[in-house]
């Protein structure tokens, strides 16, 4: 497909990322064997999506308690970053979820909320990685690890709730 940043290739089509989003549920349910609930935080956008998508599947493996939170993050001033939907971290498992890693930047600034409190474990779940950490931030989850030129962007794409494809441009 051609776009007006050139060649659009698909690198994972709606059927292939649900696929991947239940093996990464199954992997977080194997990690988090014995607790009786986790809380489940999509980075604004797309990372909502996928930490939606991801609970659904969790509902279906594991019988626990599943709390959501968004994380805010102004990626232009990166210490302005909020989460809502749950107050206390506390003795939790975390699991931090978006949609691509590309440096490590947005994971690690993302985790700056939760030095406030003390919580049982941080995890984080990516759908694609790609191979340009610049920060100390990896991911315990992936759903597909690229190697991919600096030149080279990948998006992932939806439609309301529905993760529609992963693209390399």
């Amino acid at each position: 497909m051609k776009t007006e940043l050139g060649t659009k290739n698909c690198i994972l089509n709606a059927e292939a990322i649900k696929r991947r989003l239940r093996r990464m549920a199954i992997e977080v349910a194997e990690s988090n064997t014995g607790e009786t609930s986790i809380v489940i935080v999509g980075i604004a956008s797309n990372g909502v999506i996928v930490a939606s998508n991801l609970v659904d599947e969790l509902k279906k493996i594991i019988n626990v308690d599943i709390e959501f939170a968004t994380i805010h993050l102004n990626k232009r001033q990166p210490m302005d970053v909020r989460v809502e939907g749950v107050d206390d971290f506390n003795d939790k498992i975390v699991i931090i979820v978006d949609d691509v890693a590309n440096s490590g930047r947005t994971l690690l600034y993302a985790l700056k909320p939760f030095l406030n409190f003390n919580p049982k474990k941080i995890q984080t779940l990516v759908l694609v990685e790609r191979s340009h950490k610049m920060f100390p931030v990896f991911s315990d989850f992936v759903g597909l690890s690229l190697s991919t030129t600096l030149q080279d962007h990948i998006t992932v794409e939806t439609e309301g709730s529905t993760i529609i494809g992963a693209w390399l441009h």
